[in-house]
């Protein structure tokens, strides 16, 4: 028992991890240019920030490895996914409705359903969460491996073959903005800045290569279970995470690196690099017992969704509550504080620290209470 324990912890604080640079780089300062590397790359290339969101879904199939056989029967099973999903997915739905209401000409107007956004950062982890498991629960590990080759393959076929000509891996011409604006409408998608141009990030058709890091989760985390908190276990991981950064860096000179369409490339990437960090962890916290600093992590760990929705919820508050009118609360305290003090790029950092430390703070006071919600 303790052992199970104790690999919860360290997935506890891999998730906390994950969850604690979500939020950084969610939120950061404004009035100057941000800071290079809480930022994701323009379109193609990889940046720190990138890596943050594949992470989670990768937390999620790791956590799916220790809950599979927990259910009586299948028609339980499906019960339980389906409403995960669904909670999950209208939760990430009303958050970008959320606050309903916004400024117009000096007056508050009603944000209409027609120009919502669907998609969304909390609906594709919904639907990784929802496949992953079906993909994990109904088949064997070698299948699932074959089914993420085909799903990462059959992705790049998509993109070159259904992309508008010469224009496939660009941000209007590929096939997945394609295929959005064809099924949810150009209203519907994610506009950068309340701009004209719709291209959603967490577009349908870049949805199937996500799944895989659920499923590399997953088959990482049995790996763990069968083989133990062993120095060969942690050498195979680092081995693994290695070869899958040395494909993933090959394959990019035919199928660039690029986060918003979320390229096959990409996936790999991202998965050998937790793969590593993975093994990191396991050898820092359970090898050599070092544990000093980690329930910080715990913190956002254990209340991992719960503590997102609430970052993001209430940056949008500050962002949309005025100090005066044209200036939010959010540009008010950058003007007067944050870049006086810190100018420039290192403001912006620093107040994404900030704005993390008091997400923490809430979660921190949760924990204390022992108040956990699982959605």
């Amino acid at each position: 028992m303790a052992l199970a324990k104790d690999r919860f912890i360290t997935l506890d604080i891999f998730r906390g991890m994950t969850i604690c640079f979500m939020i950084i780089v969610n939120a950061p300062g404004s009035g100057t240019v941000q800071w290079a590397p809480l930022d994701h790359a323009a379109w193609f290339g990889f940046t720190p920030t990138d890596l943050v969101f594949p992470s989670f879904l990768f937390a999620v199939g790791n956590a799916l490895s220790f809950s599979k056989n927990k259910f009586e029967s299948n028609s339980a099973f499906l019960r339980k996914i389906s409403k995960r999903t669904i909670i999950i997915f209208l939760l990430g739905y009303l958050m970008y409705w959320f606050p309903f209401f916004h400024r117009e000409a000096g007056s508050w107007a009603f944000n209409p359903l027609a120009n919502t956004r669907i998609m969304g950062v909390l609906q594709r982890i919904a639907i990784c969460y929802f496949f992953g498991s079906l993909i994990v629960h109904y088949c064997s590990k070698r299948t699932a491996v074959i089914i993420s080759v085909m799903l990462l393959l059959g992705y790049w076929v998509f993109l070159l073959l259904l992309g508008e000509p010469g224009k496939e891996l660009t941000m209007l011409g590929n096939a997945g903005t394609r295929l959005d604006i064809l099924i949810m409408g150009n209203a519907h998608l994610y506009h950068d800045k309340g701009g004209p141009i719709a291209f959603d990030p967490e577009g349908l058709l870049s949805t199937l290569p996500a799944i895989v890091n659920v499923i590399a989760g997953y088959l990482a985390g049995t790996y763990i279970q069968r083989k133990g908190r062993n120095f060969e276990s942690v050498a195979n991981l680092l081995i693994a995470g290695a070869c899958l950064i040395g494909i993933a860096l090959f394959w990019a000179q035919f199928f660039p690196l690029a986060k918003k369409l979320w390229t096959s490339t990409f996936t790999l990437l991202t998965i050998g690099i937790d793969l590593v960090i993975i093994g990191v962890l396991i050898y820092v916290i359970e090898l050599k017992n070092i544990k000093r600093g980690t329930n910080f992590f715990l913190v956002f760990g254990r209340n991992s969704l719960a503590i997102y929705l609430l970052s993001e919820l209430l940056f949008t508050v500050i962002s949309t509550l005025w100090v005066k009118p044209g200036l939010s609360f959010y540009d008010w305290i950058n003007q007067v504080f944050y870049q006086p003090l810190f100018p420039g790029a290192f403001g912006t950092l620093v107040f994404a620290v900030s704005y993390m430390m008091l997400c923490w703070l809430v979660g921190y006071i949760m924990d204390k209470r022992k108040i956990y919600i699982k959605i």
